[in-house]
């Protein structure tokens, strides 16, 4: 390498580079490899997460929910697909060249692969493409991925020398845990290890939080502080909405200062709720600056859902002390969730936006953060801080990609005026920002339907996924963004709840920035195939019809349910 420094030019040599760099990622390839296109409900992953390792940037995870070691549908009764009991549905992703390729990793334990049809179905000990050692500890991964690195422990505290651990937290559930779901999380030190199939590299979940019989927790982030500058580097955070009973709900934190072998839990918010639709409050997303500061954001609900469109407020609590204490909740500024009509997804009515029986869209307009924090060191930190949703403001078939920013500290009155990117036609659906450690330029990445609502089941429907890029100037002015990818269009249709009565493409998409490129994974239905039957028992069951179910391994293409989990990584310029 010497030698070539002093034969080339230096310019030439930083061209050479910048090549090898932009040689290494990859706009639109798939994420979930190892999930297979048929049978339903096996081909189905959602609601994707995504996580970069600071101190090894080449290095990205990713989480979703996957039904790959689910039952069949024609496993027993063929017009009916379960969530087979006991299995587990959070499916982890690794990438080691920056988002070029990806691979999906077989563990063991029990499984419904094997259930195929067309004897009932007996689960077994075997391959799993989802996270391990929760079946052997009496639990259930049950997706709502959440991923993160920080450095890792050692003897002399938290350092990047003792190398990186990725967390993973997700709804868990068991017969030895009490209520509806808790959150969990999974640790591993040695992600080469855990890519090449060794469930030995990772360490058994830990529950972190403290669960009723009545206690449902729900929409969990996670995140590890991530920059050596701060006070508390290494502290990792857990943030969830806590439902309890009725649906009254408060915001808790779990803190770990030793690597996720422990955890303290704080209730951060009041409980909010106004029966019988308003949740109060959810969507969180929690992140650290520089200094340690701790944010965390969320939605409040400030009319129930039966209104609509249903209306509230970006929200923020902070802690300046590693997680002990946490300041009351600030107002940021107006949203309104993108949610103009119901669909009957068989327990209740949900919001749809692309049309009857589409996919549920409650939490679109929650807030999805990201700060330039420097890490991995914290030098350069800007804590510039960026914020993407989904917005109905302007009424059915007119919802927006909005995107706000920040450069004091979050406090209201900080914020820039909410702003529309979405490209011209499309209606956004749930959109996710990443901001590059030094503040420099901004990711947006966003799902959208491209046509309007539809009153039947009929009509062709569309679904894309867009990454768009804008600069950050000195000041913080965050400039205008341009499109660096455009997804191939699908039809949600396509897509599938089990119980088939309405499609489901989860609720998140995700998005990471790095000092030299961003990366994104987004949902996918190009390759999932629309089902006449299936349209015509959805419109039945919404309308209050007669039409039985069909059954989807005879009735239905093979790729019916095909969602995917998609992803691109693009070069800052």
């Amino acid at each position: 390498m010497k030698r070539l420094l002093r034969a080339v030019p230096l310019v030439a040599v930083a061209a050479l580079l910048l090549t090898a760099v932009a040689g290494a990622v990859n706009p639109d390839t798939l994420v979930n490899v190892g999930s297979p296109p048929s049978p339903f409900s096996q081909n189905k992953q959602n609601e994707p997460a995504l996580a970069v390792d600071a101190n090894n940037p080449n290095v990205l995870v990713a989480g979703a929910n996957d039904n790959i070691d689910l039952e069949a549908c024609n496993a027993g009764d063929p017009t009916t697909c379960p969530f087979t009991p006991g299995i587990g549905t959070s499916g982890v992703y690794f990438s080691f060249d920056a988002g070029t390729t990806w691979t999906q990793p077989t563990y063991t334990g029990l499984t419904a692969r094997n259930c195929l049809g067309p004897d009932p179905c007996t689960p077994e000990v075997g391959p799993i493409g989802t996270l391990p050692w929760y079946s052997e500890n009496g639990l259930v991964s049950d997706g709502d991925p959440a991923v993160a690195f920080g450095p890792a422990p050692g003897e002399g505290g938290f350092s990047w020398d003792n190398g990186s651990r990725l967390y993973y937290a997700n709804l868990t559930s068991g017969p030895g845990l009490n209520g509806v779901e808790g959150i969990g999380v999974s640790r591993t030190d040695d992600v080469q290890a855990a890519a090449a199939n060794d469930k030995n590299a990772w360490m058994p979940p830990v529950i972190v939080s403290h669960q009723s019989s009545a206690t449902f927790a729900d929409k969990e982030q996670i995140w590890a502080d991530n920059a050596s500058s701060s006070p508390d580097f290494g502290n990792v955070y857990v943030c969830w909405e806590n439902f309890v009973g009725n649906g009254a709900g408060a915001l808790y934190v779990g803190t770990s200062g030793n690597g996720g072998d422990t955890w303290s839990i704080k209730q951060v918010t009041p409980a909010h709720a106004v029966p019988p639709k308003m949740w109060g409050q959810s969507g969180c997303t929690i992140r650290t600056g520089s200094n340690g500061v701790v944010y965390v954001f969320y939605e409040q609900f400030e009319s129930p859902f039966k209104f609509l469109p249903p209306r509230g407020s970006h929200m923020l609590v902070k802690s300046f002390d590693g997680g002990s204490s946490w300041t009351r909740p600030m107002t940021l500024y107006r949203i309104t969730d993108p949610c103009f009509r119901f669909s009957n997804d068989g327990a209740g009515d949900r919001c749809v936006e692309d049309g009857l029986a589409g996919a549920r869209n409650d939490l679109a307009a929650s807030p999805s953060v990201s700060i330039a924090n420097g890490a991995p060191t914290g030098a350069a930190a800007t804590n510039e801080i960026v914020n993407a949703w989904a917005d109905g403001r302007d009424g059915l078939n007119n919802e927006h990609v909005l995107f706000s920013y920040s450069s004091e500290g979050g406090n209201p009155g900080t914020w820039s005026n909410p702003t529309a990117i979405e490209t011209a036609g499309d209606r956004g659906y749930y959109a996710a920002p990443a901001i590059s450690p030094d503040g420099s330029t901004v990711y947006v990445v966003y799902n959208a339907f491209t046509t309007p609502f539809r009153d039947d089941t009929s009509s062709p429907r569309g679904l894309v996924g867009v990454v768009k890029r804008a600069s950050v100037a000195g000041d913080g002015t965050v400039g205008s963004f341009a499109d660096v990818h455009r997804g191939v269009v699908g039809d949600p249709r396509g897509s599938s709840q089990n119980n088939r009565v309405m499609e489901f493409l989860g609720d998140y998409v995700y998005a990471v920035a790095t000092n030299t490129y961003g990366a994104a994974v987004w949902n996918d239905v190009r390759d999932a195939a629309d089902c006449p039957a299936m349209d015509a028992f959805r419109q039945s069951f919404q309308t209050g019809g007669s039409v039985p179910p069909p059954a989807v391994q005879t009735d239905c293409p093979a790729t019916f349910g095909n969602s995917d989990i998609r992803g691109g990584s693009y070069l800052t310029p």
